[in-house]
């Protein structure tokens, strides 16, 4: 037999509760339990289907106030973490009433102070960064 046609078996020590709930026989679960344990299948449904923060279904949009870039067309980058090119480049936007500026490392927005002069890339970031460059 193909060691790759079979697949691993999990110890039962690594298995959550609610798997080892799911794999008992209805008998061994008092109801409560059988509807905790549904409700937490539709919760986690949820969560995968859900597509727009806003629930307007217009697509992406970028997080910059007063931003109109439709990110449709835009590269996958900047469709995921929802920033249009030209404010992923800028010095400083207004994000949540904030002035604040897109690291390159983080792929997020963060306040001006955590930023050296106009570096693109956070202090901690580039702290973690520089060190790597020290050990290798």
């Amino acid at each position: 037999i193909n060691s790759m046609d079979r697949t691993p078996r999990e110890s039962p020590s690594k298995r959550t509760n609610n798997e080892r709930l799911r794999q008992a026989p209805p008998s061994a679960m008092d109801k409560p339990s059988r509807e905790l344990v549904a409700a937490g299948e539709v919760e986690r449904n949820k969560r995968r289907t859900t597509s727009t923060a806003g629930g307007s279904g217009s697509g992406p949009a970028c997080q910059v106030e007063r931003c109109t870039a439709d990110l449709a067309e835009a590269k996958r980058y900047h469709r995921r973490h929802k920033v249009c090119e030209e404010h992923s480049k800028a010095a400083a936007v207004l994000v949540a009433g904030l002035h604040q500026r897109f690291c390159q490392q983080c792929s997020r927005f963060h306040e001006l102070v955590e930023f050296d002069d106009s570096k693109r890339s956070c202090r901690r970031r580039l702290a973690g960064h520089n060190e790597r460059r020290r050990k290798g």
